[in-house]
């Protein structure tokens, strides 16, 4: 049948499951604005509020689906809008499948009235990207763009379509999946032998410890891990990506890993014999000083990127391969095992932050509410099952920490790239990917004015988000730095901001504002119970600091309680 580009590309996103995206519409992608139209109601359009917001949606309805988000935008600022979104799911492993229009074929190189080379811009930010300028080749390369967004290493991909593509006639006849010629695959092509010298490794090692990264949750490994775990009885420690893939209520977890995790594992992963490194990069805010990160440990380092082995830290053994598969093969091979006296070190040293820190923090009596004691609050009236969108900043470490994550995908945040306005456009993501799951949004008084007009979605789609701004009227990141680095000179860090109550209740979300540890559980309560979106703010400690802390250019050994 004789169809346009622009049906062609409903047509193609029909074909690969997609019934929801997100985007903003302008000149060069009217012509697909108006096949999807015809098709609402077979896709669902949500109407963002600015183009930042349609690519960080996509991301939290990725992040906690498990299936690839997908945004559109007009070309030039509406796709240079998408730049950190895409840039973000690039770091975070996200797939991500961005649609952009483009100036007609015949004005590309000219200048044209909202020109821009998104194709050349977004080279280095997405796993793959392509330019089409012809309706025949329109569904070739969203077929790819899906693959690409999926295989391996997930990520983003863009594909840019002219004005003329989209407007163009062409014979579409039937859409085929994208399936690569020759393609040799290095994933999955282990002897039992290399999984039998690693778990020798774990089955002789006196203190050994597992590291869980992203790549756990991206491959649905979090039952194999658990399994694993309890038959070695080995510790697992988590990077913020994942926290959500081992229960936090479970006897062999340890913690949080990195710059403002718990004591115990970035101490001891400076004293433990085998690391088994799973679906991590070692990244810097988890490792501090390269130079005396590990230095006595046997790593064995599982990740599916082949590029990320030995990049950062050297392995003595690794398996390029999913998590699920790996760990399942580990499992065939190593035995159960005893760690009481590794496992009494770890708690020795919980015992320790949870004095000095955790303790002291929840136990705080005073007029003002502290972060951890809102945070322990809500974990504990959702039993650690709700969905946590973090922003980027002090809350989001303090929902990390109190937070008590008990199930899988539950905890969304932006991690490589550290993106401030994320929490918001990515729990209505979220929420719409999981209309049955609680879904809270945490953020920070700065973090929550970069994309604050995405309260506009809530309201349109009336999505039962739940919001809670911590609110210390400071960057209250950047002051801690400039207390503890630079001397106290708190250089553009004060906030003014407005009525946040006035400015939810003029988007129609119930809000309520909260002062005093006397009103915060009653708060909390009732933000819980609404059936409806709700916003909470939470006035908090002005100068309230996050620890532990490993400060910046420190070994991991060197972690702070104060």
């Amino acid at each position: 049948m004789k169809i346009t580009g622009a049906q062609a590309i409903i047509e193609s996103l029909l074909a690969e499951g997609v019934d929801l995206v997100f985007g903003y519409p302008g000149g060069a992608i009217l012509p697909t604005y108006d096949a999807l139209f015809e098709s609402k109601e077979r896709i669902r359009h949500v109407l963002v509020r600015h183009e930042q917001g349609a690519a960080i949606a996509a991301e939290g309805y990725a992040k906690s689906s498990g299936r690839t988000g997908v945004c559109i935008a007009t070309s030039g600022p509406g796709a240079t809008n998408l730049v950190t979104g895409i840039a973000d799911a690039m770091l975070d492993s996200v797939p991500l499948v961005c649609i952009t229009g483009q100036v007609a074929s015949s004005l590309i190189g000219t200048d044209a009235f909202q020109e821009a080379d998104i194709v050349g811009i977004t080279i280095p930010i997405t796993k793959w990207n392509i330019q089409v300028s012809r309706a025949e080749d329109i569904p070739n390369a969203i077929a790819k763009a899906f693959y690409y967004a999926k295989d391996g290493r997930p990520g983003p991909v863009l594909v840019d379509i002219t004005k003329d593509a989209q407007a163009g006639m062409m014979e579409f006849t039937e859409y085929a999946k994208y399936v690569p010629r020759g393609k040799k695959s290095t994933q999955h092509k282990h002897s039992d032998m290399q999984f039998i010298e690693i778990a020798d490794l774990l089955n002789n090692a006196k203190r050994p410890l597992i590291l869980a990264g992203n790549g756990v949750g991206i491959a649905n490994a979090e039952e194999e891990l658990v399994k694993l775990a309890e038959k070695a009885t080995i510790p697992v420690a988590c990077t913020l990506h994942g926290l959500h893939s081992f229960p936090s209520n479970h006897e062999y977890f340890v913690g949080l890993l990195g710059m403002h995790g718990n004591y115990a594992p970035n101490i001891l992963t400076n004293e433990a014999d085998v690391i088994l490194a799973i679906g991590m990069r070692f990244d810097d805010r988890v490792t501090g000083n390269l130079a005396r990160y590990a230095k006595q440990a046997k790593i064995i380092h599982v990740d599916i990127d082949f590029a990320e082995i030995n990049k950062n830290v050297r392995s003595h053994m690794h398996v390029q391969a999913d998590a699920k598969y790996a760990i399942s093969h580990i499992l065939r091979f190593v035995q159960s095992n005893n760690h009481k006296e590794w496992h009494h070190r770890f708690k020795h040293l919980h015992d320790q932050e949870y004095e000095q820190v955790i303790k002291a923090e929840l136990s705080h009596k005073g007029d003002m509410i502290r972060m951890p004691q809102a945070m322990d609050l809500v974990s504990r009236k959702t039993k650690g099952e709700a969905i946590v969108v973090p922003d980027v900043g002090q809350n989001q470490m303090v929902a990390m920490r109190y937070y008590k994550f008990q199930k899988p995908k539950s905890h969304i945040s932006s991690g490589g790239l550290g993106t401030m306005g994320f929490a918001l456009p990515a729990a209505i993501g979220a929420k719409m990917a999981n209309p049955d799951r609680e879904v809270i949004c945490v953020a920070g008084d700065g973090g929550i004015q970069m994309n604050i007009q995405e309260l506009g979605v809530i309201l349109q789609e009336k999505l039962p988000v739940k919001i809670l701004l911590l609110n210390n009227n400071y960057l209250g990141m950047v002051r801690q730095w400039q207390e503890m680095f630079y001397e106290e000179r708190y250089s553009f860090v004060d906030l003014v901001s407005p009525d946040f109550v006035a400015l939810a209740n003029a988007y129609g979300i119930k809000a309520r504002k909260v002062t005093s540890p006397d009103e915060l559980e009653e708060a909390v309560d009732e933000m819980l119970a609404s059936k409806e979106a709700y916003f909470l703010e939470v006035v908090v400690e002005k100068r309230e600091k996050v620890f532990p802390m490993i400060p910046a250019g420190s070994a991991v050994d060197e972690i702070r309680l104060s």
